[in-house]
């Protein structure tokens, strides 16, 4: 491998993020060790160096040309991660200097560059090892806080999912833990979504059973339950940013689903009363309505009850 892919292989190694397992960062850590394509990873030294200069490092040894514009990115996703990281200490020489100084300086810290010289020898899986444990790596003290923010939910097999944050996905915790046991206690979870990973959840091998195409699982609604003992199928649209189960938005589910036999059953979820008016022109008829605010009832919009608190 070239000396880019060395680095970016071992940024990797040190537990850096996946936003900074690519060519700037590694062209960005080159230059703060002075490193050209040619030299031996034990001739990393330390020295201090701004931004501007990286700029210019980079062009002269690698002939990469960044923008001065860039020097932006290259200080908010690259070197505050390095400084997270333990790898990066800002301004060594005068720790006082204001953080928006055009004089702002960077260097590698003693703990990385004593790894880094190491990297490629038979001292460096030891080295690396005594790093990660005395810094920590930085992508899993990310995903610690990224955890400590998703919204659990447990599943009727008790299985535990973790929405991401954010009113959508609030609104679909509560309709599993709220409208399901009111209303559909006995039904199974088949398909759930996330507003950051669209897919959470999906039975494949019911989707399949009920002849619900798995490939357009992104056309299905929230939240998708079933009832095997009565054969119906709950298509539930959680209501936020985006419209309620409307006329269009029927027609089309009707059409993904022209293959399944089952019963099914529409339902537009609203997380409260005002959010429903907002919306009210547009539910289609034959369909429910449901408000978080007011767990214990629904409004049926024409068609027959299709449930009670007590069940379907």
């Amino acid at each position: 491998m070239n000396k880019i892919d060395d680095s970016i292989t071992l940024l990797k190694a040190l537990g850096l993020p996946k936003a900074q397992q690519n060519e700037r960062s590694a062209l960005t850590l080159l230059a703060l060790l002075d490193l050209k394509e040619n030299s031996n990873w034990s001739k990393a030294k330390k020295r201090t160096i701004r931004i501007h200069d990286i700029l210019v490092f980079i062009q002269e040894q690698y002939k990469k040309q960044y923008a001065e514009n860039t020097r932006e990115t290259i200080r908010r996703q690259t070197i505050h991660q390095f400084e997270q990281a333990g790898i990066v200490v800002r301004n060594p020489d005068n720790p006082r200097r204001p953080t928006n100084s055009p004089n702002t300086v960077y260097a590698i810290s003693d703990d990385a560059l004593e790894v880094i010289k190491k990297y490629k020898t038979l001292f460096w899986k030891s080295a690396l090892e005594e790093f990660v444990k005395k810094k920590g790596k930085l992508i899993e003290k990310y995903n610690k806080r990224s955890k400590e923010h998703f919204i659990p939910v447990e599943l009727p097999d008790g299985k535990i999912l973790g929405f991401s944050p954010g009113k959508h996905n609030e609104l679909q915790v509560n309709i599993i833990e709220k409208f399901r046991p009111r209303f559909c206690p006995n039904t199974n979870v088949v398909y759930l979504g996330d507003t950051a990973k669209k897919l959470l959840h999906l039975d494949e091998k019911l989707l399949k059973k009920l002849k619900t195409p798995i490939t357009k699982h992104d056309k299905l609604p929230d939240v998708v339950l079933y009832d095997q003992e009565k054969d119906i199928l709950i298509l539930i649209e959680a209501v936020t940013a985006h419209g309620p189960l409307s006329p269009k938005r029927q027609i089309e589910l009707e059409e993904t689903l022209k293959n399944c036999k089952s019963k099914r059953i529409y339902v537009s979820a609203f997380p409260d009363f005002s959010e429903f008016k907002r919306h009210i022109d547009n539910i289609a008829w034959d369909t429910e309505v449901w408000i978080k605010s007011n767990p214990d009832h629904m409004i049926h919009f024409n068609g027959p009850k299709f449930f009670t608190v007590h069940g379907i």
